[in-house]
């Protein structure tokens, strides 16, 4: 099968999260005071928004370190099937919902009826995962979608990174259950995690051990 171009499927995917990364800003809103506040009254208020800049800082991280690693992934798919563009339709649908869920945590983080927004934001995260993890699963399955050229340390650090992705972020979804700050807080350091190339496993999977192998033979011949 020749090498199809993804650049039209990577090209919308980046507009799709420019664009839900953009309209996170919406999440942040200052009340305007009925006069204008002295230096403490400005600073007491501006502290008093914490949660909704917390969620802010949570989701764009988030967000943009999943869109480092749907690039990190198409560096090594080079070709496109039905299952593939409908499973990365599904993730930019959830990705680009990220901003409700959001706004509903930063409004209600603070109050004692917290746990549903702060289950439905982690849950969004969980199924952002689930999705970037079904994605890569589905292209690098025999090697059907990915490269001719395997770089086979790249390929099996992410194997190793993603084999516990969709367990994490259900943890922080569990955490979302019993303390909604720290399931944010979760949330954040699961990101900047998954930002990291990853570190590959000493064993490579049997195909791709036996290609490198074949190909080191026929240099020594």
């Amino acid at each position: 099968m020749d090498e199809k171009d993804t650049s039209r499927l990577e090209a919308f995917s980046d507009g799709v999260f420019a664009v839900a990364i953009t309209l996170l800003v919406l999440t942040i809103k200052v009340d305007a005071p009925p006069k204008l506040p002295d230096d403490a009254t400005l600073t007491r208020q501006l502290l008093s928004q914490w949660p909704m800049l917390l969620a802010f800082t949570t989701s764009f991280f988030t967000i943009g370190i999943m869109w480092l690693n749907h690039h990190r992934l198409f560096k090594h798919i080079k070709h496109t099937d039905t299952g593939l563009l409908f499973i990365n339709l599904v993730l930019l649908f959830i990705v680009v919902f990220v901003p409700i869920p959001t706004a509903l945590l930063a409004e209600y983080l603070v109050r004692t009826d917290q746990h549903v927004a702060a289950i439905l934001y982690n849950g969004t995260f969980l199924a952002i995962g689930c999705c970037m993890n079904q994605l890569w699963r589905h292209a690098s399955y025999r090697g059907r979608l990915l490269g001719k050229e395997l770089d086979l340390q790249g390929i099996t650090a992410i194997n190793r990174q993603y084999r516990f992705g969709p367990l994490l972020y259900l943890i922080t979804f569990g955490l979302a259950w019993i303390n909604t700050p720290i399931s944010i807080v979760f949330n954040l350091l699961l990101a900047l995690v998954f930002a990291a190339p990853g570190i590959p496993q000493i064993s490579l999977p049997a195909r791709f051990l036996a290609i490198f192998r074949k190909n080191h033979i026929d240099e020594q011949r």
